[in-house]
């Protein structure tokens, strides 16, 4: 055999382990998507996916209430259904494929929640216990949106910068002083608490928000609204 045959094999071999290799890691994550100038984009689940992402997608929207199946790691129906359900509650493309802007809602997208150690436990029970109090029959989205006010007051200029400071600011939450805020904490704001912490924040940056049935106050009237979900109008 000839150095130049022998070169054509061992390239022809090389290609071949490329390709095998390149097809188990494809199939190991789901699938890539790529862009024209073939720069690789960002993994996604979806029907047919596994992996320890899927573990985290279930355990999630099991902790949500969304999802009652195996932690197996294994996106099947019972977990497309889940993701679309949760999608369909949050306003956005309910496709039930867990992409970036999913992974976000479900604080499974890195980036802010590590602003969840900015908090001790005590402050997660007070927020809860907001929530509760004041969204108490608003679906899960308008819960997080309200401890997500709190939480963007925290860190505006004009407001204290606790999340005690801010609750227990005068006047601010009327729910402090009424029978709600002895009412116990629903399970579900307890969830939406640490969901807010965790960078969810449905109200669209909101610092203030009020139901329109239920005061006339002139200032509250008077700010641009950003978001309205159920019964409260989240604005600036």
């Amino acid at each position: 055999m000839t150095v130049y045959k022998a070169f054509k094999r061992f390239v022809a071999v090389a290609v071949a382990l490329a390709i095998i290799a390149g097809a188990s890691v494809l199939g190991g994550i789901g699938y890539l998507a790529f862009s024209d100038n073939v720069q690789t984009s960002y993994a996604v689940s979806k029907l047919g996916s596994t992996g320890d992402e899927v573990r985290s997608i279930q355990r999630k929207l099991s902790s949500l209430g969304y999802y009652n199946g195996s932690i197996d790691g294994i996106y099947g129906q019972a977990t497309k259904a889940a993701v679309t359900s949760f999608q369909r509650n949050c306003g956005i493309t309910a496709d039930g494929i867990c992409g970036q802007q999913t992974l976000l809602y479900l604080g499974l997208g890195g980036g802010s929640s590590s602003n969840s150690t900015s908090y001790s436990n005590s402050d997660v029970q007070l927020l809860a216990k907001v929530i509760s109090a004041e969204a108490r029959g608003e679906s899960y989205e308008g819960q997080v949106a309200v401890g997500a006010v709190v939480l963007n007051r925290v860190k505006h200029p004009s407001f204290p910068d606790t999340i005690s400071g801010v609750v227990y600011q005068n006047g601010a939450f009327s729910c402090v002083n009424d029978s709600n805020w002895y009412e116990p904490v629903a399970e579900s704001s307890k969830r939406a608490a640490i969901d807010a912490i965790n960078g969810w924040d449905p109200s669209g940056g909101a610092i203030y928000y009020f139901n329109a049935s239920k005061t006339n106050d002139a200032f509250m009237h008077s700010r641009p609204v950003v978001k309205v979900i159920g019964d409260h109008k989240f604005c600036m």
